[in-house]
């Protein structure tokens, strides 16, 4: 999942999108999952890396499980979770539990994780400097503006003994919720996908996993820390109406996304800008 920046979409894209998921999905929708044993299951997916690895199950996993996958890719982070709600798609993959928790909030749905499946890491990269311990006094950092990714990147130095929060700060901690700054670091907050292109004027900035693929950045190798997965709040999640968790579809799926062979695709495929959660 990127960043929250993305979520808002305008109401013709949405609503595009679900008539074309309701022409596809809304036959089985209105039976029981017993009655869909032997139905395809539609799931709605992001394009990178969501779909990609659907698409690799759905090639070369599926057929021996014996589960009929649909994917249908959408670009929106609305859709998703109302096609999901309505019926006209089983399942969705595409947001973490902090986002979902807010859209149920927002949007009265009652939508659930199954499983966990991946990470897109935040990581700290810089031009100037090796290692952490390098940074200078003073040094600038840039972090991401959008509400769920700078929380994460304060965190990610918190953890990393560059600063401290405060008791509290949570998940939209911002620069103000800093306790202390050894470094007396300064704070340069841009969109994330601006990230990238600051680390030349810059002495190190948080960026989000796929921002730094897109930018010819090896999170394994480039980046000077790195998020962990292990329990990590921000892996993206396989996600169902309430109720529908035991579908025996979706629980194969939810093996086939915790397969050696998933873990593997996903290790060699995304070079560190995607890890497994599992």
């Amino acid at each position: 999942m990127r960043t929250s920046a993305k979520f808002t979409v305008t109401a013709a894209t949405a609503a595009a999108a679900a008539l074309a998921l309701t022409a596809c999905g809304s036959s089985s929708s209105s039976t029981s999952s017993a009655g869909k044993a032997d139905q395809p299951l539609v799931v709605v997916a992001s394009p990178t890396p969501h779909a990609q690895i659907l698409e690799y199950i759905e090639k070369n996993l599926a057929a021996k499980a014996g589960l009929k996958l649909q994917v249908k890719v959408v670009t929106d982070y609305v859709t998703p979770n109302t096609a999901v709600q309505d019926g006209s798609a089983d399942a969705n993959y595409f947001q973490h539990v902090p986002y979902l928790d807010d859209f149920n909030k927002t949007h009265g749905t009652d939508i659930v994780s199954v499983e966990t499946v991946h990470l897109e890491p935040l990581g700290l990269y810089s031009n100037k400097v090796k290692s952490v311990a390098a940074l200078g006094n003073g040094a600038t950092v840039a972090l991401p503006n959008d509400a769920t990714n700078e929380g994460r990147a304060l965190k990610l130095l918190a953890d990393n003994g560059l600063i401290t929060l405060k008791a509290g700060a949570g998940a939209k901690a911002t620069p103000a919720d800093v306790a202390s700054n050894p470094k007396n670091l300064k704070w340069k907050e841009l969109d994330a996908a601006q990230l990238p292109r600051s680390l030349s004027d810059v002495d190190a900035a948080v960026i989000n996993g796929n921002y730094a693929l897109d930018a010819k950045l090896n999170p394994a190798k480039d980046a000077l820390v790195l998020e962990k997965a292990a329990n990590n709040p921000y892996a993206n999640i396989l996600a169902v109406k309430k109720g529908n968790e035991n579908d025996p579809r979706v629980q194969k799926l939810a093996q086939l996304l915790h397969s050696p062979e998933v873990k593997k695709y996903i290790e060699t495929t995304f070079s560190g800008s995607v890890i497994p959660a599992f």
